[in-house]
């Protein structure tokens, strides 16, 4: 089934004409519970890995932990619609602190189903996502990691690998993707308005038609950031979002180049603001507003991963040289 975005609760060019030269086009993926192949661009899917290469590793010291979920309690657990059991943290050497831990695979993306997708090096075609299961530091932080292969040759391999590795115990359910199909939909968007991200002008108007909307129709008025800018949820390209960092310049650490957004991921598909862009199928056609959207956690919170509080994971590349190591954000 296909994903449709309704058309948004006011025309941009009618009430804020001033933004058609900054107009962009995001990828809307729509990740939805359901069974991926390797084969496929998915969320949470069997990996398109050729038998023997090396699955990723982490090997930065780990914040001690001393109990989680088994990886196949989570699965079992999602399937039964319960919560997985905590066990105590076997004594594995990967465990408690240190590593190596592998790396849980994310998502992967073919530029076949997605043709807004940025290329890589050499001119890849797909790209994979992982997450470390582990925290690092005091503060929490995440490691990620980005692999770029080119589909015609990674399909040709003889073998591939059935069962990557994993980490004995995890920190959380949600450390483990469900696995999603997409459903890629390109849709207008529009600069996150603060800071320099538009001519101050510009967001003067934006500020001030926001204003009016809400003096006009109360807290459920439409607005600029929620309505018009940025959907929420997994795209590729577009714009970022900085609702909880404000505005950062992003350069690549090898050469200073400004850098290119690659995707957006997101623990959930809405929020009590952006419940207009949830998609005409997901809704009931004979009620409006938060009160017609169907699908419940399905729609929501597809995945069931979590980035951060609840926040974006950007990804951004160098489009000099894809080549040079990404940069990831929360925001």
């Amino acid at each position: 089934m296909t994903r449709t975005t309704p058309e948004r609760p006011v025309s941009v060019g009618a009430v804020l004409p001033e933004l058609a030269p900054y107009r962009g086009r995001t990828t809307r993926l729509h990740p939805r519970p359901g069974r991926p192949g390797m084969r496929d661009s998915h969320v949470g899917g069997p990996m398109l890995w050729p038998y023997g290469d090396p699955w990723p590793v982490c090997s930065e010291s780990h914040r001690p932990e001393t109990e989680g979920c088994a990886p196949d309690d989570i699965r079992n657990a999602r399937a039964a619609g319960t919560r997985p059991e905590s066990r105590p943290w076997p004594d594995t050497g990967m465990s408690r602190e240190g590593g190596p831990a592998p790396f849980v695979g994310l998502a992967q993306f073919f530029r076949r189903d997605i043709p807004r997708l940025a290329p890589g090096p050499d001119d890849a075609d797909l790209v994979q996502l992982f997450r470390c299961p582990f925290t690092h530091t005091s503060h929490l932080e995440r490691r990620y990691h980005l692999r770029w292969r080119r589909a015609a040759e990674t399909e040709r391999a003889e073998r591939f690998l059935v069962s990557p590795p994993e980490a004995p115990l995890l920190r959380r359910e949600n450390e483990i993707p469900q696995p999603c199909v997409l459903h890629p939909e390109e849709v207008d968007t529009y600069p996150w308005a603060e800071g320099d991200t538009l001519p101050a002008p510009l967001i003067d108007l934006i500020d001030a038609w926001d204003d009016a909307q809400a003096a006009e129709h109360g807290p459920g008025a439409p607005s600029y950031q929620y309505d018009l800018s940025i959907p929420p949820g997994w795209q590729v390209g577009g714009f970022p979002s900085w609702a909880s960092t404000g505005p950062m310049l992003v350069g690549c650490a090898a050469c200073a180049t400004p850098m290119r957004l690659l995707l957006t991921a997101e623990g959930t598909e809405m929020d009590g603001g952006s419940h207009s862009w949830v998609p005409i199928e997901d809704r009931d056609p004979s009620l409006r507003g938060p009160a017609s959207i169907r699908g419940g956690s399905s729609v929501s919170r597809p995945t069931g991963l979590r980035f951060g509080r609840d926040r974006d994971l950007h990804v951004f590349i160098c489009p000099a040289d894809p080549g040079h190591p990404p940069q990831w954000l929360l925001s």
